[in-house]
């Protein structure tokens, strides 16, 4: 299954570099690269004659949500029903990646892979970020004309989805550093790793990454007095936010924040956000079952729409609300579910965790799940393929079991 893994790993790269993976090309190559992995995993599973299925409970409210979609688009539900097949196929491809995750993610070597493989890509995009931002030209990737517009950051239009991305990689670099993870004369590139994404966020200027950040080190810090019951544990956390702290320094925050001033205008107001939020519920309260259709927010919201700016709204900017318009109650419990299995399942893993590296791997991974569920009040990061993509495949880790063989595992 090393073929699965490459090519999952392979997909992620692609989605982060062409922009999130926000237009329909990209997210056309998504979803066939998606299906030619599923394809491969059956023909592989057939000719080996194993098909040793592993179930994550995570499966059951995300294919509530897969046929909730179905529904919608089947039955003329959905009030727009090309968006919804087109949202129905992008939430295919990350369901499936999310499968072919977890059937080939088997062993703890195996997931040391990944998180090495995050680590790396962390560091590899921050580096091009923070290049980028001190020779920005007005192109992405100094090339490419922004024709809409936009607050760009690394390879995303939108440096809030930046954040984002950092936010889903950040987390695993200090729960490795905090809690022994690693052999000690690895320790120093996993800090050379983690602090350059670290010192890209605090440069993307995203108030709501920067706030998501803060709030993913007071969890980590949480879950280690719980589960060790110890502080010196966390003098690792302390360094490395010390570290991160001098490296924003040099690399002048002050700078970023006074430049990014400038592109204000160009982002959404906080009186905006309200009044997108207030018309997005105003859609749940008129379809409360099954809501109006996946992806049909930007074609309903105009006549809920209590200010006109001339804009189109093509999400409201807390993904929350944004899920309850277009799933309805039904849709809202399903997303209730997931959560509520993650971050029970996630627990019982660290409570019963002994191995240091094991602990950290899943330490790591829920802690970014929770920063992106908190930024997710403030922007709509469940919105962009990459980073969607990127926090389902740490769900995988945080509530999968981590044996030592494939024996053990099964």
């Amino acid at each position: 299954m090393s073929a699965i893994r490459t090519g999952i790993c392979i997909l992620v790269v692609f989605a982060v570099l062409a922009h999130g993976g926000v237009e329909p090309w990209s997210e056309a190559v998504l979803e066939v690269g998606a299906a030619v992995l599923l394809l491969a995993w059956a023909c592989i599973s057939a000719a080996n004659r194993d098909l040793d299925l592993v179930w994550s409970p995570l499966f059951w409210p995300l294919l509530g949500v897969w046929i909730i979609g179905a529904v919608q688009w089947g039955t003329g539900l959905s009030m727009v029903p090309f968006l919804t097949r087109i949202e129905l196929l992008k939430y295919s491809a990350l369901l499936a990646l999310f499968f072919l995750c977890v059937q080939s993610y088997r062993t703890r070597a195996h997931w040391r892979g990944f998180v090495w493989f995050l680590l790396l890509l962390g560091f590899a995009v921050s580096l091009f970020a923070i290049l980028q931002h001190f020779t920005f030209n007005g192109k992405l990737y100094w090339v490419r004309e922004m024709r809409y517009g936009g607050t760009p950051f690394g390879p995303y239009v939108n440096r809030n989805h930046f954040a984002g991305l950092m936010e889903l990689l950040i987390p695993s670099g200090v729960a490795i550093q905090v809690l022994g993870g690693e052999r000690r004369d690895q320790l120093p590139l996993v800090t050379l790793f983690t602090l350059l994404p670290i010192g890209a966020l605090f440069l993307s200027a995203s108030r709501g990454g920067i706030m998501s950040f803060v709030a993913e080190m007071v969890f980590l810090a949480i879950l280690v007095i719980l589960r060790r019951r110890e502080k010196k544990a966390l003098v690792g956390a302390v360094l490395i936010v010390g570290l991160a702290v001098v490296l924003v320094s040099w690399l002048g925050i002050g700078a970023a924040m006074e430049r990014f001033a400038s592109y204000k205008g160009l982002e959404v107001s906080e009186g905006r956000r309200v009044g997108m939020l207030h018309g997005t519920w105003r859609i749940f309260l008129d379809h409360p079952v099954l809501g109006t259709g996946l992806g049909t927010l930007q074609e309903v919201f105009p006549r809920y729409e209590t200010v006109y700016d001339g804009l189109i709204v093509n999400h409201s900017h807390n993904d929350y609300a944004e899920a309850l318009a277009e799933t309805g109650a039904v849709g809202g419990l399903c997303f209730l579910t997931f959560l509520v299995l993650l971050f029970w399942k996630a627990w019982k893993f660290l409570v019963a965790d002994q191995d240091a590296r094991t602990l950290a791997y899943h330490a790591g991974a829920l802690v970014a799940c929770f920063g992106l569920l908190i930024h997710s009040f403030v922007d709509f990061n469940f919105h962009i393929p990459s980073n969607a993509l990127l926090f389902l495949l740490q769900a995988a880790l945080a509530t999968s079991v981590l044996p030592l063989s494939t024996h053990r595992g099964r």
